[in-house]
């Protein structure tokens, strides 16, 4: 069975990221892209050596040739694309945050288990060998048995966060759900769901202190998983470039694992022995490894790690750490 993908949303995260990644996979291709500018579209298509592309979504959904759709639009669309793909009769790979809410994310659910139709959600994480490595470690019991997690990611704000006029959608809860935060912090707790199990209590609190823009700009929370590891997180996206930081930081009986989530960086393990840094080189096309795994699951070869039931976990967590910033506004 060969998978014949179109992209729904053909911007800037699908030139290196993803989008060459489908003609990479045995058994798959990538056979038409869409996006709402005509010429942008058929320049990705020319570029990418993409035989068709359309500037309708619906166009493209109701292409007979294509049996999977990767929508890579912002969240505002995910539930909405989804749910006619697979309505459509067609597979679907979403990117993340998997929709702007949780209610968003039952629905897109409701519809594939209704349907049939599978959906997966591009957090690829999961796939990645410096984090299989890291999820070894912890299985192995390489620090003994898991206490705590840390996280603390720090970003410097840009420039475009501070005039209404070039602001990105990022940063417009209307479109993204909530700010940067979702970006970005879903990727870390998606990835210790993958580690530790479903976080099963979640509090937080989050603000805007700097007043860029509307969305939150600075996030703490406290959580618990189903392992009984314990975890706390701050972040925020409006520090100087001095303050910036990247860090994921399990603890455990015998010793830390610490590592970067989105920066370059070595994989820490201090034991009582020793402390060794791991390095790993990933994929050029950093989603090669999951949609291989999305491909052979639609090919009915094996499962895939990334699925929405996970997916939807994740949103329902930043749902919950940021609901009392929004019940405010």
């Amino acid at each position: 069975m060969l998978i014949n993908w179109g992209i729904i949303g053909c911007g800037n995260v699908t030139e290196l990221k993803s989008g060459p990644a489908f003609n990479k996979v045995e058994h798959s291709r990538l056979v038409a892209v869409m996006r709402r500018n005509a010429l942008l579209a058929e320049d990705y298509a020319k570029r990418h050596g993409v035989p068709k592309f359309y500037s309708v979504a619906a166009e493209l959904i109701n292409d007979p040739e294509i049996n999977a759709v990767y929508i890579a639009t912002p969240p505002d669309t995910h539930a909405l694309y989804a749910i006619q793909s697979m309505r459509a009769g067609k597979a679907v790979y979403v990117e993340k945050p998997m929709a702007r809410n949780y209610a968003e994310c039952r629905e897109m659910i409701r519809v594939s288990e209704e349907t049939g139709q599978p959906l997966f959600v591009a957090y690829y994480r999961r796939t990645l060998p410096a984090f299989l490595k890291v999820k070894e470690l912890i299985n192995n019991e390489t620090i003994g048995k898991p206490l705590s997690v840390n996280i603390r990611l720090y970003k410097a704000y840009g420039e475009n966060d501070r005039f209404p006029e070039h602001q990105h959608w990022h940063v417009n809860p209307e479109i993204g759900g909530a700010g940067h935060f979702y970006d970005l912090a879903s990727h870390q707790f998606d990835y210790l769901d993958f580690v530790f199990g479903p976080i099963t209590q979640v509090s937080g609190i989050a603000g805007n202190i700097a007043g860029y823009y509307s969305a939150e700009d600075t996030v703490s929370a406290v959580f618990t998983f189903a392992s009984g590891v314990i975890g706390t997180g701050s972040w925020s996206f409006v520090v100087d470039k001095q303050s910036e930081e990247d860090i994921i930081e399990i603890i455990g009986t015998k010793g830390k694992i610490k590592f970067p989530c989105f920066d370059k960086g070595d994989v820490e393990v201090v034991s009582e022995k020793e402390t060794e840094k791991l390095n790993f080189q990933h994929h050029e096309n950093i989603s090669f490894y999951l949609i291989e795994q999305v491909v052979g699951a639609l090919r009915g070869r094996n499962d895939c790690v990334s699925t929405m039931y996970s997916a939807a976990r994740t949103s329902f967590v930043l749902e919950e750490i940021v609901k009392s910033y929004y019940k405010k506004g």
